[in-house]
């Protein structure tokens, strides 16, 4: 009796062992593969959410540019109707692609830049691959600058913009000392743990699951979950910096931005859109985003 317990038990631990190890193989895919929005999904939600007839009235070409390690970007330049020797990149959120950058487009064409919007590794056009919150996209941003600065001779102001992920790969590439001029980084995050912690937190899911996946992503990709960091870029930054965090923001809480910006060195400003949820602040108060963008542009931008 005592030997057939035993049998039990040992069989028992061997399946939970074997369920733990799944799980820990499985977790980084749903951490960092999430279902992506195709370009006609994603323009149709913009389409759905605000006018986006200027879209099509745009002189676009569409290029590809060589991210981190010859990783294929899709890039494409949105030229202002006036002559402009002024340039913004700007970097979408997760799961969305370049269509997504849309919503900021007509406010920096009216004032008076050339948009580049493009697909963040694994989004959009690009090859299917993880996303790494930062440490590769912000090598890809990095390179994409520097095609940049080279393919458009004429360019005398280059800028970022970024939301959500797209505000974390754009914090990111500072590390590497881009040859730009400003950055809006709009509802970004300090590190991506915390934003997954509270996250499981809200959906009474065990927090620990989140540190079975940075094992998990260790062993399957290489990357720890742990050290996708943007704050860390931010140490000796010069860029002058515009954070923008929606006040309540569920997804990435308003705290990551304040964070950033207590840990920036350079130039800074800080401002909380009141009511807005996640990447809502532009839809929420359109006239005082404006109003903070322009403000610090004509802060910072002396060229």
């Amino acid at each position: 009796m005592k030997k057939k317990i035993k049998r039990i038990f040992a069989i028992v631990i061997v399946i939970l062992l074997v369920l733990v190890i799944c799980l820990t193989l499985w977790l980084p895919s749903f951490v960092m593969k999430g279902k992506r929005q195709t370009l006609r999904e994603a323009f149709k939600w913009q389409s759905d959410h605000y006018d986006t007839s200027f879209y099509k009235t745009l002189k676009k070409k569409d290029y590809t540019v060589k991210g981190d390690q010859g990783y294929v970007l899709h890039v494409e330049l949105l030229k202002n109707p006036k002559v402009s020797y002024k340039y913004i990149i700007l970097s979408h959120g997760y799961t969305d692609n370049r269509m997504g950058s849309l919503k900021y487009v007509k406010m920096y064409l009216q004032l008076g830049y050339n948009c580049i919007i493009y697909d963040l590794r694994g989004h959009g056009e690009n090859a299917s691959t993880i996303t790494t919150y930062g440490m590769r996209e912000g090598k890809d941003l990095n390179a994409l600058i520097k095609d940049t600065r080279k393919r458009y001779s004429d360019l005398t102001v280059l800028g970022l913009h970024g939301e959500s992920l797209g505000a974390a790969t754009t914090i990111s590439s500072l590390q590497y000392k881009p040859d730009v001029d400003f950055v809006v980084s709009d509802c970004g995050f300090a590190d991506i743990e915390n934003v997954l912690k509270d996250g499981y937190r809200k959906a009474h899911v065990p927090v620990f699951l989140v540190d079975l996946a940075n094992v998990g992503a260790r062993l399957r990709y290489h990357v720890s979950i742990k050290k996708m960091r943007p704050i860390e870029a931010l140490k000796n930054n010069q860029v002058p910096i515009l954070f923008i965090h929606g006040q309540d923001d569920a997804f990435i809480d308003s705290s990551n931005s304040k964070r950033m910006a207590d840990a920036d060195s350079g130039y800074h400003e800080y401002y909380e859109i009141p009511t807005a949820g996640h990447a809502e602040s532009i839809f929420v108060a359109p006239k005082d985003y404006q109003k903070y963008v322009s403000g610090f542009l004509k802060k910072v931008v002396t060229k």
